[in-house]
């Protein structure tokens, strides 16, 4: 038995994947297949550090040390040949308040920043919070994937007179893995119009066999100078409450400029644990991945095979890499209330309604396929049962 078949149980621990549904739905008896969080234990080198750590009884201020930076130059160089330097990386404490922080020290009130559609809901949420103009691109379906439509986006970046892009790389909700080729044409896009491009890259090393993930660092070094690329080893190890990540700025100016707005925040300090997690997961969590990504891959072909057999009409986007499954059920629910509301009381399961992704994710639900197959199954036959 793999260990990922082991079934931990995370009720009562306050888990928000597990523990906040009763307060969400009133309702404590449904399977949580929602919130992006792994139901897979951490590799034992994470825990034995953490084990090392608080065994010394003193929790005072930590610096940065030179492992860590160690650690994560040797993990990108020799899992993505990302080639980087002290001096590019920048320790935060998460992708989403480190892409809060880029928005507002490179654009002003009123500025245009350009996202895709459907995209992780948190990037337009960050734009206009920061009452940032949101413009959004929608993304083309075809041969069950997704593409960028590159004619639609320069039209917007022309016209609305964008300032930043945001990549999601590899693609959340969708799966997708974006080709050299894609990604190279996105960057002569920015670089023709002079618009900054922020790469979330959070799920980099999350990727099946047949793929092949490419940093937005590694597409052309002209591009570096007008890139921020933000990362985690957070989400490839499932240690999302440790709150850690690395944003990588190889422009000088543009590193000075986002550490001052960190220093104008207070956000310049990390948690501790975050800084040895992520260490130590980098030192101590090849194997581990090695092992998790054929399981992922497996969930994801046996719910590809049960929809086809069971749900034949649930459009199924092919996923190439995260561990997030992209669901079309518009042919059998079209309103987005009625679809999760039936998806609850018919199925009692949780998946994360489409429509929070952006228009374009009208009736479409995701998946999370990063649970033991055992509970993976039971999801699915809840989903059956609900439209059948």
């Amino acid at each position: 038995m793999s260990e990922f078949d082991k079934k931990v149980s995370r009720r009562h621990t306050d888990s928000v994947k597990w523990d906040s549904i009763k307060e969400t739905y009133q309702r404590d008896d449904l399977l949580p297949l929602w919130v992006a969080d792994m139901d897979f234990l951490s590799p034992v080198g994470v825990k034995k550090a953490f084990e090392n750590y608080v065994s010394q009884g003193l929790f005072g201020y930590s610096t940065v040390s030179e492992k860590l930076y160690h650690a994560v130059i040797n993990w990108e160089k020799q899992q993505h040949q990302v080639s980087l330097t002290k001096e590019h990386i920048v320790f935060t404490s998460g992708v989403l308040s480190s892409l809060a922080v880029a928005i507002q020290t490179f654009t002003e009130p009123g500025d245009s920043v350009l996202i895709h559609d459907p995209v992780y809901p948190p990037f337009s949420a960050i734009v206009e919070s920061n009452h940032r103009q949101l413009i959004r691109s929608q993304l083309i379906e075809q041969n069950n994937k997704f593409m960028m439509d590159f004619q639609d986006m320069e039209k917007k970046i022309v016209e609305q007179q964008v300032k930043v892009v945001i990549l999601c790389n590899p693609h959340n909700p969708g799966g997708r893995v974006w080709t050299k080729e894609e990604l190279s044409q996105l960057s002569e896009l920015c670089l023709k119009h002079k618009v900054l491009l922020f790469s979330d890259e959070i799920h980099q090393d999350l990727v099946f066999s047949t793929n092949h993930f490419n940093s937005m660092l590694t597409i052309d070094e002209t591009l570096s100078q007008s890139l921020i690329t933000f990362t985690s080893a957070t989400k490839t190890f499932n240690l999302a409450a440790i709150k850690n990540s690395m944003v990588f700025i190889k422009n000088p100016k543009l590193k000075e400029q986002f550490e001052q707005r960190l220093l104008m925040n207070q956000q310049q300090d990390i948690n501790t644990f975050g800084l040895i997690g992520t260490q130590a997961a980098y030192e101590t969590g090849r194997e581990w991945l090695s092992q998790l990504l054929p399981y992922i891959e497996k969930n994801a072909a046996t719910a590809t095979s049960f929809f086809e057999k069971h749900l034949p009409q649930l459009g199924v986007m092919t996923i190439e890499g995260t561990y997030l499954m992209w669901l079309d059920f518009s042919a059998y629910e079209a309103n987005d209330e009625l679809l999760e509301q039936t998806l609850i009381t018919k199925g009692k399961v949780v998946l994360n309604p489409g429509i929070s992704f952006g228009p374009a994710g009208h009736a479409h639900m995701r998946l999370n396929l990063a649970c033991p197959e055992e509970t993976l199954l039971d999801g699915l036959m809840r989903i059956k049962k609900a439209f059948t």
